[in-house]
């Protein structure tokens, strides 16, 4: 550039106009020609870089599939090795767990929030199921033609850190009984409800309607829990319920003795009660039953609450 520069100057002083012109061009494709040189390096250094880049990488990838194949091989031939009854069991064990992990998962993800509320009619459901609600007792009694239902957070817990329920109130009335075969197979728990304060005249018929529940084919195959909730413990004229649970085993294996003497062909339950030649107890059943006492009418349910967390988690 400096050289150029001086000599172009001293010819353009002692040149024509019309000369000058054909210098100034001569010049200026010698400035193009040497930044075109400079330049050529820059490019070919970029190209070849650019070149070697992908060089290595296909070297790379290459170097990963011996790899893989070098693995795939000493793979087969370790399996190869093992005698073909470790293997099988292998196989079948990898299988069981894979299977198991699912199901887990799947239960999990589809575990019911659905309690039932069930009984006689007039035992106290509905009060119950208010109470359960929002707290209210809805003064007194309530007859239910319909079933109730709604899925809310008991009213005594949190909103923010427990899980709703969805809380059933069947109706008791012996014609209305076929609802509770549409909600139990997938219902968490059942809580029974039994009037304490005139048990005695009805005990028959609430032994009667708990041991179709507990020998319906959904309760037994899904061990679906039952508590036994006495209700109206508040007066001081009603049962206890270690008194309750007594004779409600004694009529349910009165129950047992009659209906095994009757053809299978005209029994409308799916399954038996209790051990065979031994007297009923609730502890015989598959599922869980338990015994808790509460009140409607006065908002004692900390039990039923209790029983209804154990199954539905927060």
């Amino acid at each position: 550039k400096y050289t150029v520069r001086p000599i172009s100057f001293i010819f353009t002083t002692t040149l024509s106009s019309s000369r000058r012109t054909v210098f100034a061009g001569f010049v200026a494709s010698v400035h193009h020609r040497r930044a075109h040189l400079w330049m050529l390096p820059c490019f070919s250094a970029a190209e070849e870089a650019k070149t070697g880049g992908k060089k290595n990488e296909m070297e790379n990838l290459e170097g990963l599939q011996i790899l893989a194949e070098q693995w795939l091989h000493q793979g087969i031939e370790f399996v190869q090795q093992i005698p073909p009854p470790q293997l099988y069991a292998a196989i079948g064990v990898l299988l069981l767990t894979t299977i198991l992990f699912f199901s887990v998962r799947l239960f999990r993800r589809t575990k019911s929030n659905t309690v039932l509320l069930s009984g006689l009619s007039g035992s106290g459901k509905t009060v119950l199921f208010y109470q359960l609600r929002d707290g209210s007792s809805h003064q007194g009694a309530v007859t239910s033609m319909e079933p109730n239902e709604g899925t809310f957070v008991l009213h005594t817990e949190n909103t923010k850190k427990t899980k709703p329920v969805h809380l059933v109130d069947v109706p008791g009335h012996s014609r209305l009984r076929s609802k509770l075969e549409e909600y139990l197979p997938r219902a968490a728990a059942v809580v029974f409800v039994v009037d304490a304060l005139e048990f005695l005249p009805n005990c028959r018929a609430a032994s009667e309607y708990l041991y179709d529940i507990l020998t319906n084919a959904s309760v037994v195959k899904n061990k679906i829990p039952v508590l036994l909730c006495c209700n109206k413990t508040d007066k001081v004229t009603a049962h206890t319920k270690e008194f309750i649970r007594k004779q409600m085993e004694k009529e349910i294996e009165k129950l047992r003795a009659s209906r095994s003497a009757v053809s299978t062909a005209d029994i409308a339950n799916d399954f038996t009660l209790g051990i065979e030649g031994e007297v009923f107890s609730f502890t015989h059943c598959l599922n869980k039953v338990t015994v808790a006492e509460a009140s409607g009418l006065t908002g004692e349910t900390d039990q039923v609450q209790e029983f209804i967390r154990e199954y539905v988690k927060p």
